[in-house]
């Protein structure tokens, strides 16, 4: 009899999951062992599809799309926020960016009653201190926090044009469709802050002149301070901030030389483009996608399938990639379990937007139910930090 009532109790105060929120009637998602999905939606200006699978223990992978009013006044400007955001070293700094980064643009927009450059800009600004306040509280109790981060990926698309914000190696690419012969080119947004990229280590090294090994090549891989694959991020605090670059931080994360200004950047990689009749579709993903299919090849996969389920279709290929390197069955890697799964790919987030030349150019819209998906597994309590990983796993982000 008591075993049963504990039974209850635990049923009735096991965390909820956030697996998705939702405000409008456009709600759901589908879980499938490790991948989460919803195959379609309607977003302002158009349909959206999103799928996540998950690999590492917690998932670090946190992702969303808001639609609607962009400003915290109902009076617009509307659109649709696309976020996705990939963690490394844990989960704390993704999960936090989902929660507070649209709220900070909803924000500035109201204050400058419009969207902008400078507007991203701030959000991503306010994100970054938000997080910075919430390490230097924890410090105490949890200082590994100190050595968690985020890559982060923003598109607004809003009055006709897209914005694309970026810190870290997630990638937005267009499809866009070619007139004369009907085929559909990709053309990448986003700009990428990853050591592996020449022109990223040459930014590097003219930012920090005196330092010889502000990257090195560690296992075959470009590293910053032998440390981490991103030169930007958000989080990453003992990167940036000296005081977090000592105990009780773990040693296999601090360096052994103290360093006068921050190693690691937020101030994200933000282009504008006006959004034209031929421009079909964009996927936002996370570099796990685009370590198994290029650029091309991914606009091909959503040209040339139906809208419903695009995401899915790119993680399904992705991971059909992944196994065939590892020389096994499709069938046999959804078998492996999180944690070990991580040994053949990365957490994998992907969105699909859709773009409807006749929605895009609306300036506002009232009628518009707003809308709010998040994409993923069972989140845990937001005070639940995860074990703390290796150097070496903090940089492959």
């Amino acid at each position: 009899m008591l075993s049963e009532l504990m039974n209850f109790l635990k049923a009735c105060f096991r965390p909820r999951s956030k697996r998705y929120v939702h405000t409008g009637s456009d709600s759901g998602g589908r879980q499938e062992g490790l991948l989460w999905y919803k195959d379609s939606g309607q977003h302002f200006s158009g349909d959206f599809s999103m799928a996540v699978v998950q690999a590492n223990n917690l998932l670090e992978d946190q992702s969303q799309i808001e639609s609607g009013s962009l400003s915290s006044h109902e009076t617009g400007p509307f659109g649709t926020f696309v976020g996705v955001y990939d963690g490394h070293g844990g989960p704390e700094t993704s999960r936090y960016i989902n929660d507070h980064l649209f709220p900070h643009l909803k924000r500035f927009t109201s204050e400058q009653q419009s969207m902008s450059v400078d507007v991203i800009r701030k959000a991503f600004q306010a994100t970054e201190e938000g997080f910075l306040s919430l390490v230097t509280r924890q410090w105490p109790m949890k200082p590994q926090i100190a050595a968690v981060g985020s890559c982060c990926l923003v598109g607004v698309v809003c009055g006709g044009t897209l914005y694309i914000a970026n810190l870290g190696d997630s990638r937005a690419v267009l499809g866009r469709a070619v007139r004369a012969t009907g085929e559909v080119l990709s053309i990448q947004l986003s700009a990428e802050h990853n050591a592996s990229i020449e022109s990223v280590r040459q930014e590097l090294h003219s930012m920090h002149p005196d330092d010889s090994q502000i990257v090195v090549l560690k296992h075959n891989v470009w590293r910053v301070k032998g440390l981490i694959q991103i030169s930007r991020s958000i989080g990453d605090v003992y990167l940036k901030k000296a005081e977090f670059n000592r105990e009780p931080l773990y040693a296999k994360f601090r360096l052994r030389e103290p360093f006068k200004k921050p190693i690691l950047s937020a101030d994200p990689s933000i282009t504008v483009h006006e959004l034209q009749p031929h421009d079909q579709f964009v996927i936002f993903a996370s570099d796990g996608l685009w370590e198994h299919l290029s650029n091309q090849e991914a606009v091909d996969i959503v040209q040339n399938h139906p809208r419903s389920g695009s995401a899915r279709r790119l993680v399904k290929t992705a991971l059909q990639e992944a196994a065939k390197k590892r020389e096994m069955r499709y069938s046999d890697l959804k078998k492996i379990d999180r944690g070990v799964r991580r040994h053949f790919h990365d957490d994998i987030t992907v969105i699909v937007i859709f773009l409807d030349s006749n929605h895009v150019s609306r300036a506002s819209s009232a009628k518009f139910q707003n809308i709010s998906v998040r994409g993923g597994g069972i989140s845990l309590p937001s005070n639940t930090l995860a074990p703390c990983g290796t150097p070496t796993e903090a940089g492959n982000t």
